[in-house]
This record gives structure tokens, sequence and C-alpha cells, in this order.
């Protein structure tokens, strides 16, 4: 007798840049996907990722947990992406990364679900950031209420709708140099936002030991400098790298964070003070992609597939041709 091991998971976060490959890679295996948001109206684009009916977008807001215990009613596993860079409004770090998550680890139990609690390397109670004091305020929560719950902490992600590298490379097109806030010498461990997907999906199918926190980074250990460099290679572009020590950033931060979507915080600042990469610890005791079985994908295979389009001349290359046929050769007229 064959056994059916498709199940039903809330996805809550999942109309965002991670979410939308999360609901992807748990469509790809079969499992059922309820996305739990704050607009279904604006996940229509969730629907095409998944076959008719595989794909449900419901209201919920995690500052309301009756609106979190409906999203859940009779779900096998329950994933939570929900996270902010900045605090805007109401949303703010402890409501949403501490208190929010603490809502959906206690519905989650509740049901006797699965959970899959997404947090952040840099994650500790004691930090003098509050978005990295929150991230690790939710881990404890959610292996509180489910002692068995995967947690995961990526380095920075990157992807087609990353906030990291379009930021820049849309800063690049305009300005002629770019800030390298402490010197640009913060160590990073960018990983691709499929590569987190599929961990996600491992944990929801139950190949991966719970009550534990895995740190999820790339096959590259950069500095915030080489990052910098490596996207301007990738869209063609020469601009000048300025470095901002931390006390000028952190006072240029205090005027920013005073505007409508602030480019720079204090916060910000201070988490770029820490290197965000996989600990020692955490590759010998077999909590990264090695101990989960997931080869990740590198910067120099993904970046090019998405980042075209900060060139000056788009998809076409300047300078002399290669030995290998380019875009422009394809599209010469013949002889």
């Amino acid at each position: 007798m064959k056994i059916d091991n498709r199940k039903l998971v809330t996805v809550f976060g999942g109309s965002g840049f991670l979410g939308r490959y999360v609901v992807q890679a748990l469509t790809d295996r079969g499992h059922r996907v309820r996305v739990a948001c704050r607009r279904p109206d604006l996940a229509y684009h969730l629907q095409i990722a998944g076959r008719m009916g595989q794909v449900h977008a419901v209201q919920a807001n995690l500052r309301y947990p009756w609106s979190v215990e409906r999203a859940v009613d009779g779900v096998d596993h329950v994933v939570n992406l929900v996270g902010i860079l900045a605090e805007s409004g109401r949303q703010r770090f402890n409501a949403i990364q501490a208190e929010g998550a603490a809502t959906v680890a206690r519905a989650a139990a509740a049901q006797g679900a699965g959970l899959v609690q997404m947090s952040a390397i840099g994650a500790d109670e004691n930090s003098a950031s509050r978005y990295a004091r929150t991230k690790a305020l939710g881990e404890r929560a959610a292996l509180e209420s489910v002692p068995d719950a995967v947690v995961l902490r990526p380095s920075v992600v990157f992807g087609a709708e990353d906030q990291f590298f379009n930021r820049f490379a849309g800063m690049a097109r305009f300005s002629p140099a770019l800030p390298l806030i402490g010197g640009g010498h913060t160590l990073f461990q960018p990983v691709f936002v499929n590569d987190v997907a599929q961990a996600v999906g491992e944990a929801v199918d139950g190949k991966v030991a719970g009550g534990r926190a895995y740190e999820l980074g790339g096959p590259e250990v950069l500095s915030f400098r080489r990052l910098m460099e490596e996207m301007l290679i990738v869209i063609d572009r020469k601009r000048a790298l300025v470095p901002i020590p931390f006390s000028i950033a952190d006072r240029m931060a205090g005027l920013m964070g005073r505007l409508p979507g602030a480019p720079l915080t204090r916060d910000q600042v201070e988490q770029l003070r820490h290197d965000n990469v996989v600990s020692q610890e955490a590759i010998s005791e077999g909590r990264s992609f090695e101990g989960l079985g997931i080869v990740p994908r590198s910067l120099e295979a993904i970046l090019p597939t998405y980042l075209v389009r900060f060139r000056p001349q788009g998809q076409f290359t300047r300078g002399a041709p290669t030995s290998d046929k380019t875009v422009d050769e394809e599209i010469a007229p013949r002889a």
C-alpha cells in the first residue's frame, strides 16, 4: 500500500521574496499550501506555483492571534517566514519577530503541527541590534511551544527579487559612488533564495532533525567591499567605493531613520559591525547545508541571471568579443 506523504502546509509570509520560492518548493513536492498574509489579494501571483487548487491565500496578521489560529486550522505543518528589515508604523521588531513568532508557534502546537521558524545568522538575545535580538526571541518562542521545530538561519539571501544586490545595483545606475559602512570589511556568506527554500522543503518533508538551529550560507565568504565589486562587474559599471566609518554612518542613520522608507537605520549599522557567516560550530555539528545534503549555488552562477537589467546596454556587453558566441553575434546580420 502506497502511503500519501503530501501535507497541508500554512506558510506565513508566503507572498514575500523568500515566500514565493518556499511555496514553489512545497508544491513541487506535492504539498498543498495555504499562504497566510495580510493582503491575500496581492498574492495572486502564487496561484501559478502549483496545480489548480494546490495554493490558497488566506488573510492573517501576526498581531491578531485569532487570525493566526484560523490560518493553521487543520494543517500538518506551519512555516513562519515573517520578518522585517526595518521598523515602520505598527510593524515593530518585537511585535513581528518575537511576539508574532510566539503566536504562530502556539497556534502550531495547538494543532499538533510541525514548525519551521525562519531566523537569521547573528540572532542573539544579548545583541545590541533589535533585529538580531528579536530574531533570537522568536527562535526561543518557537522551540518552547514546538520542541522539535526546525530553525533556519540564513546569511543575506539573494535572488531575482532581493533587496540587497538589486538595491545597490539600482544605486549604481545613478550614483558615482557607493558607500562602504565600516570600510566594507564585514564578512557575508550570501545564500541563493532557492537553496533556502529547498531547506524548508526538506524540513517539511521530515528529513531534517528538529530542535536545532541550522545556519545557511553559500559557498563563498566575501567582504561587503568584495560583494560590491562583484556586483559592479556583473552590471558592467565602474563606481567609486567610499569607506564610511561606523561613527559617521551611525549619525547619518540617525538622520535618515526619520524619513519614510529610510535607506539606512542605526539598527542596520549595528548589524554591520558583526560578520554574517556560518559558524564553525554549526559546520562541525552538521547544522549547515552540508548536513542537510544541499549543495548551495554560487554568486557567479546566479547574479548575471537577474542583474543584467542594470547594465548600460542591458543584456548586451561591451568590449572585444570572446571565443564564445556572444549575444551580439547571435543578432548580427550575416554577410
